[in-house]
């Protein structure tokens, strides 16, 4: 059954810079999600994915603008180092690390540490890059009428009477 709208699909995949080194990948568990445009994923990845197949071992390269956005430059801020979600105690400018903020956790990168606060650039760590998603298509089902309610998948083995 290929990928088609509200469709839930499990894939695994590798996520590579601009020097092909690795930056992430889905790890033991497939990223599960709805196909159909509720933004779950890069619009530009699910573009690749529509049609393919279980099995399909899909490559896309996209351009920062398609990915995760284009260095804002200066959007510096300072945080205190008690709302950084991280258990490192040795902080050095050039790490990433996660921030709590009031719209959820964030990602950013260290710019200078000091004793209470840490400066920090809030532009995504993959911001500015072309990277490449490798991703192999696990497995697909149709999503079940609680996932279309709530406009996302609630993991590969969705039980209709579940509810949270």
């Amino acid at each position: 059954m290929p990928i088609s709208k509200n469709k839930v699909v499990a894939f695994q995949y590798v996520l590579t810079d601009e020097e092909g080194k690795k930056v992430e990948d889905s790890g033991d568990e497939p990223m599960v999600y709805l196909h159909g445009g509720y933004r779950n994923l890069l619009p530009a990845l699910e573009t690749a994915l529509e049609g393919r197949d279980k099995g399909d071992l899909v490559s896309v390269t996209l351009p920062p603008e398609q990915a995760y956005g284009l260095r804002v430059e200066d959007s510096v801020q300072r945080v205190p180092i008690k709302h950084l979600l991280t258990r490192e105690k040795r902080l050095r400018p050039g790490m990433a690390v996660r921030v709590n903020t009031k719209d959820g956790p964030r990602d950013v990168v260290i710019t200078k540490v000091g004793k209470f606060n840490v400066d920090v650039d809030t532009n995504h760590p993959l911001a500015g890059k072309t990277v490449t998603f490798n991703i192999e298509v696990k497995d697909i089902r149709d999503a079940v009428q609680e996932e279309l309610r709530h406009g996302h998948s609630h993991g590969w083995d969705a039980d209709p009477h579940h509810h949270h």
